[in-house]
């Protein structure tokens, strides 16, 4: 088997990317409830920390068994490291710590207002215009989530630190992928460097930088003996690593090169409904009619940071 075969825009070129967009959607959305399960029986840092350096070495290997060049530089190399640090062990960090006291639901409605953030970093960072549009996105999404926030701490439903965890957490994925966007090797991204089998090269590098990274910090603030073997444990983690940490991130870097910041961050409008249901298929959480309401926004504010502009607009 050539390295063609696991291309990524080779190999997805042929799929429509609606069916790329909702696969994504799908896989990220079900990683807050899964993650959920999983944490019940392993500590959350212990458990990041091998689910990254699993998926990473993964990743390496099959490019290197595939024959994929190292087309990285070592600035590339600095750069996907970062973006590992940030776009998953802090991100995905910060996340397991705050849902040991928030609902998987709940997590996944406060990253889903990724987009609004995203909208007002990207005027700032790179450029992109922040129109009238975009404020009122920006108002309604915030709306929705204080909405729903607010009312769940007022029922007791959820843990104000969790929240802050979850809301750093946000900041992180945010800032991640402003610095993707704003410092990627667009050059070779046009080449296709990065766009065909580097890109697992790249993925496995932000992996592998991630459980490094996190590794000193799991197993000084956590115990291994605090694991608790199960069936339920071993088939999360290896959603987590398989579908979630290779393919799930591989169709996320994928969609960033080939769309703006802002438009690609536009595919987490689906979190909300999608991470409640999970939350409710899998774990049973409870879903109130104030919850929908509060999706409403949030939704409708994420629409308007990505609409895209109207040519008389843009004239």
């Amino acid at each position: 088997m050539s390295s063609a075969a696991i291309a990524v825009p080779s190999a997805r070129s042929r799929i429509p990317l609606p069916l790329l967009v909702a696969a994504f959607c799908l896989l990220w959305s079900s990683a807050f409830a899964v993650a959920k399960l999983a944490i019940a029986d392993c500590p959350p840092l212990i458990l990041l920390a091998a689910r990254f350096l699993l998926a990473g070495v993964l990743m390496l290997v099959a490019a290197a068994i595939h024959g994929v060049p190292w087309t990285l530089s070592r600035r590339d190399l600095v750069l996907f490291a970062t973006l590992g640090i940030a776009n998953q062990a802090v991100y995905l960090g910060l996340g397991y710590v705050g849902m040991r006291s928030v609902s998987a639901g709940l997590a996944a409605l406060v990253i889903s207002a990724n987009p609004v953030l995203t909208a007002v970093l990207a005027a700032t960072f790179l450029g992109e215009r922040m129109t009238w549009r975009k404020t009122a996105g920006l108002l309604l999404g915030i709306a929705g989530v204080a909405f729903v926030v607010e009312s769940r701490l007022a029922g007791g439903a959820e843990h104000a630190v969790g929240i802050l965890y979850t809301v750093a957490a946000l900041v992180s994925l945010v800032g991640g992928t402003i610095l993707f966007k704003r410092f990627a090797p667009h050059d070779r991204l046009k080449q296709g460097g990065l766009k065909d089998g580097g890109l697992w090269i790249g993925n496995g590098v932000q992996s592998l930088a991630a459980g490094v990274a996190l590794s000193p910090f799991a197993f000084t603030l956590e115990s291994v003996a605090d694991v608790v073997p199960s069936w339920r444990l071993l088939a999360a983690f290896v959603y987590m690593v398989a579908f979630v940490s290779v393919f799930a991130y591989l169709i996320w870097f994928y969609l960033l090169t080939v769309s703006g910041a802002t438009a690609a961050s536009s595919y987490h409008f689906m979190m909300p409904p999608l991470g409640m249901l999970f939350g409710w298929l899998l774990l049973g959480e409870h879903i109130t009619f104030t919850d929908l309401i509060g999706v409403v926004p949030v939704a409708i504010g994420i629409y308007l940071v990505t609409r895209p502009a109207s040519p008389r607009s843009q004239a």
